[in-house]
């Protein structure tokens, strides 16, 4: 079993300078790269990833260890580790995926993110009032996980909770926060169309034209 030494020395082993450039460029040159698409990096890890399923809980050393790791596949190790973890977290773990949200945070961490906490918001309920305290926040990153974490929802959406958000994040220019908007709605118009029409009829003034655009994709014209 790959232990977190032989996973980094499998993944410098593994580099490709030149996809690296398109990486960082594609991500505004705010990380380095090692190169490695998400395909081969999730097999380069198969064998950590495996061996840290056989525990019950998270090893959160494991998952700093890679957040402060200064290539930005390491951080989406990490990601794809909660994401296989995340039914065992429970309310508790929010704090800490808060400070991983805050550090290193792009919207590819950021959406890796939101699946893990809506996961435990759905099993846990009281987390709702935790996303609404987020949904107000300075920080656009954790207004972002509140809007999206009830993504892939269907019908277990909760619309009020939804609504509640989304008013609280009207009249911005915040481009990641209207995308998200937009976002959300377009992928639960695939579940209740009615619901998001009508949504985006009442608030059509608030609404940001990106979020519109975006929430009316899947919708019939």
């Amino acid at each position: 079993m790959m232990n977190k030494n032989e996973l980094m020395d499998t993944l410098v082993a593994n580099r490709n300078s030149s996809q690296a450039v398109q990486m960082e460029k594609y991500m505004r040159n705010q990380f380095s790269f090692l190169g490695i698409q998400s395909v081969k990096r999730r097999k380069l890890a198969a064998s950590f990833l495996a061996a840290a399923k056989t525990k019950k809980n998270v090893d959160w050393q494991v998952i700093d260890f890679l957040w402060n790791q200064p290539y930005r596949e390491c951080q989406y190790i990490a990601c794809d580790y909660l994401n296989m973890m995340k039914t065992s977290l429970t309310p508790d773990d929010i704090a800490i995926l808060k400070k991983l949200a805050l550090k290193k945070s792009w919207w590819d961490t950021i959406d890796s993110l939101d699946k893990v906490v809506g996961t435990i918001a759905k099993t846990f309920p009281s987390v709702n009032d935790i996303m609404m305290e987020w949904s107000t926040d300075s920080n656009i990153w954790l207004r972002r996980i509140a809007i999206n974490h009830q993504r892939l929802r269907k019908e277990a959406m909760n619309t009020a909770l939804l609504e509640a958000i989304i008013i609280n994040n009207f009249n911005t220019d915040e481009f990641f926060i209207n995308k998200a908007i937009g976002w959300i709605l377009r992928d639960y118009s695939k579940t209740d169309p009615e619901w998001v029409n009508a949504f985006i009829s009442k608030y059509k003034d608030d609404l940001h034209p990106l979020s519109i655009r975006e929430g009316i994709k899947y919708l019939p014209h």
